[in-house]
């Protein structure tokens, strides 16, 4: 009995969320703050002191669903924080984000990884798991490069043996390095097109 409520409560908790990420993404699709750094820059700064939980949000969302280009959300953290804070608040919401696709992947299956990251995409993933063993290796090398379909790759991984405490290691260890990259790099290019235009 006991089981059973916790089952249904545990079933309302998601489905509100759900429904809250919903009017969350529809707010920030119609106010373009998942494609335009300029529109995140000023959603954020309206939104004072809870501004980096938001962008957080923004970086789990952009993970778990994938409507913001992982460019976008990374270079809008350093230039909205700053190199140190962008980073951290990079690195949680991607993490999070991360951890979660891996687990909607493992509790809804192939279809549902089908649905989220395409059928394109699938199929051209999906020849990963017949590497075994090896995948974990693979994934792991991949989540430590800045260039890797790392997204994609979570919601894969949810699909193979691999245990959450392995993932969640991979992710905290391998991230870092990715996001620094990723945000250093896209930093430079930024400063080099200050100086040019």
């Amino acid at each position: 009995m006991e089981t059973k409520r916790t089952a249904v409560l545990m079933n309302l908790c998601t489905a509100a969320g759900l429904i809250g990420m919903g009017f969350f993404i529809f707010y920030g699709v119609q106010n373009r703050i998942f494609v335009s750094k300029d529109a995140l820059e000023l959603f954020l700064h309206d939104c004072g002191m809870w501004a980096p939980v938001l962008f957080v949000l923004i970086q789990i969302i952009q993970v778990v669903i994938p409507i913001l280009p992982g460019a976008i959300g990374c270079l809008g953290g350093v230039l909205i924080f700053g190199p140190v804070w962008g980073f951290v608040y990079n690195y949680i919401g991607i993490s999070i984000g991360s951890v979660l696709a891996f687990l909607l992947s493992r509790q809804y299956g192939r279809p549902f990884v089908r649905n989220m990251i395409g059928e394109k995409n699938y199929d051209k993933y999906i020849g990963w798991l017949s590497k075994g063993n090896g995948f974990d290796k693979a994934f792991a090398v991949a989540i430590f490069l800045p260039v890797a379909p790392d997204d994609l790759l979570c919601y894969i991984a949810g699909l193979t043996r691999m245990t959450l405490k392995k993932f969640t290691a991979i992710i905290i260890l391998g991230k870092p390095g990715s996001i620094l990259l990723y945000s250093l790099g896209l930093t430079g290019i930024m400063e080099v097109l200050k100086m040019i235009f």
